[in-house]
């Protein structure tokens, strides 16, 4: 009978994701000599070796290539039972892993873990906030359980949610107040700030401007909302920002706030999470909570099941 423990699946999977002892031992809180033996036992019990060692880090072998994307199911698998058992129950509680996108959280994610600890007090809520591509990898492998993002996401084994429509706002100097919005097309003469290269929100506002063919003439890159409307401040250039984003990020900073013609641009929010997770039922009804929070209308009644 293979003698495996499913603690070693896990400090595998851990050291086949991160491809260090060190930052592995560290994710599973436990010392680097006690992965290493625990590993090698994983590869006594096995038969073979999983990992070529080097000073600095490792690397999978091809047996052990095929055997972490089998180690994956069987935890997502195991991770599943638990949430079947939760479902199970009137209550909801236990732990909770909620991925959010960086322009989302830092507006939103106060109110939701209100609300949510208002509501299910038993809830152990955990947030990891990162980029969607990031974020749809860590859901699709099971180590969070649903995220907020801007749809679609069109990933098939997602289901998606949608939850509200949000506008962009266009943010320009203190200076500008009062002077005429400009067009997209004079958008594209402009000094345009933008996130940098991956956030959504970038690729979304540059389609707003019909930029994705041609590049404007002049663009700066920032890693958040707030140095961007602080370089507009500044006077450096121009921005555009999600409406929750406005009462925090322009607080502070003299610019000034326009809305643009019809058809403003917008993105949709919404919530994403396995089609075989048991806990969709209550996440459902999490979503309800989001809306709330964001102080709009309840969900869309109909989930995409995107194939």
């Amino acid at each position: 009978m293979l003698n495996v423990t499913l603690r070693q699946l896990r400090y595998f999977d851990a050291l086949a994701r991160h491809g260090h002892f060190g930052r592995a031992a560290e994710a599973c809180s436990i010392s680097q000599p006690a992965l290493s033996m625990q590993i090698k036992e994983l590869e006594e019990a096995l038969g073979g070796l999983l990992l070529e060692r080097s000073a600095r880090q490792v690397a999978l072998t091809r047996f052990g290539e095929e055997l972490s994307q089998r180690v994956r199911d069987i935890l997502r698998s195991v991770d599943e039972l638990g949430d079947f058992a939760r479902a199970s129950q009137d209550r909801f509680a236990g732990r909770l892993r909620i991925g959010m996108i960086p322009t989302i959280a830092p507006y939103l994610l106060p109110k939701i873990t209100k609300n949510l600890t208002r509501m299910h007090p038993e809830l152990d809520i955990r947030v990891r906030e990162t980029m969607t591509p990031r974020l749809i990898q860590e859901l699709v492998e099971g180590r969070l359980d649903t995220a907020i993002v801007a749809l679609p996401v069109s990933e098939p084994s997602l289901t998606e949610v949608a939850l509200f429509d949000e506008k962009f706002l266009l943010v320009r100097p203190g200076s500008d107040e009062g002077t005429p919005v400009p067009s997209r097309e004079m958008m594209r003469e402009m000094r345009l700030l933008l996130l940098e290269e991956g956030h959504c929100f970038r690729d979304q506002a540059l389609s707003f401007c019909n930029m994705q063919s041609a590049p404007p003439r002049e663009m700066l890159d920032a890693n958040s909302l707030s140095t961007l409307v602080q370089m507009v401040s500044a006077g450096i250039g121009v921005t555009l920002i999600p409406e929750m984003a406005v009462p925090v990020e322009t607080r502070s900073a003299s610019v000034s706030l326009s809305r643009f013609r019809d058809p403003e641009p917008s993105r949709t929010i919404g919530m994403v999470w396995r089609k075989t997770s048991p806990l969709a039922r209550q996440l459902l009804q999490i979503s309800e909570v989001v809306c709330l929070s964001a102080g709009k209308a309840r969900p869309r009644p109909a989930a995409r099941n995107r194939a």
